[in-house]
C-alpha cells in the first residue's frame, strides 16, 4: 500500500514491545545458561534458549509481513533527511538480525544433533546435518551476530531517546503504549 499514517497501529506496536521482551529473556538466559561445548545436552536453559530463538524468528516473520501488508508510518515532517535514512537502514538491520541470528542458531543446533522445537510442541526439521562443520561455525558466527544485535538494539533505543530529549518530537510516543489507536 502506498499510503502512510501518523502513528503506529496497535499490531506495530505489540510486535516491537513483544520483540523487545522476547529480546530481553533470550539474552537473560544466553547470559545464565551454562557454556556449550562438544557433549552438552540442549535441556533446561539450553532447550528454553532455542524455544526463545524459534519464537523470535516467527514472531519477526510474522511482524515483517505484518510491515510490508501495512501502510508505513510517515517520517515526521521536521526529522532531517539523513536521520530518516538512518532510521530506515537501522530498522532493516535490526529486522535482518532478528531473522539471521535464530536461523544461524538453529543451523548450529542441529549440527550438535539436537531437536529444535517450539517449546516442545513444535518440532522443527534440522537445517545442518549432524557433525557439519559449517553448522558448527554457524555457532561462533550466532554468538558474533547476538553482540552486534545487541549493539545495534542499544543504538536504536539511544535514537528513540535522542528524538524525545534532544528533538524533542513524537518520534518515541507514536511507539508507546497509551494514546488514541485511531490514524
Amino acid at each position: 500500500m502506498n499510503g502512510t499514517i501518523e502513528r503506529y497501529s496497535l499490531p506495530a506496536r505489540c510486535f516491537h514491545w513483544l520483540t523487545v521482551l522476547l529480546l530481553a529473556a533470550q539474552f537473560a538466559v544466553a547470559w545464565t545458561m551454562p557454556d556449550v561445548h562438544r557433549d552438552t545436552k540442549p535441556i533446561g536453559l539450553i532447550a528454553l534458549h532455542l524455544s526463545l530463538g524459534v519464537l523470535i524468528l516467527l514472531v519477526m516473520l510474522a511482524r515483517l509481513a505484518y510491515r510490508l501488508a501495512t501502510p508505513k508510518v510517515a517520517p515526521l515532517p521536521t526529522t532531517p533527511p539523513l536521520i530518516n535514512r538512518l532510521a530506515h537502514i537501522g530498522h532493516g538491520t535490526l529486522y535482518l538480525l532478528l531473522i539471521v541470528l535464530p536461523l544461524l542458531g538453529w543451523a548450529n543446533a542441529s549440527s550438535r544433533g539436537w531437536d529444535v522445537s517450539l517449546f516442545g510442541l513444535l518440532p522443527l526439521p534440522a537445517l545442518s546435518p549432524t557433525g557439519s562443520q559449517l553448522g558448527h561455525a554457524m555457532g561462533d558466527i550466532h554468538q558474533l551476530i547476538a553482540w552486534v544485535l545487541l549493539a545495534v538494539a542499544g543504538l536504536h533505543v539511544g535514537a528513540a531517546l535522542y528524538h524525545h530529549f534532544v528533538l524533542r518530537d513524537a518520534t518515541l510516543s507514536r511507539m508507546l503504549p497509551q494514546g488514541s489507536d485511531k490514524k
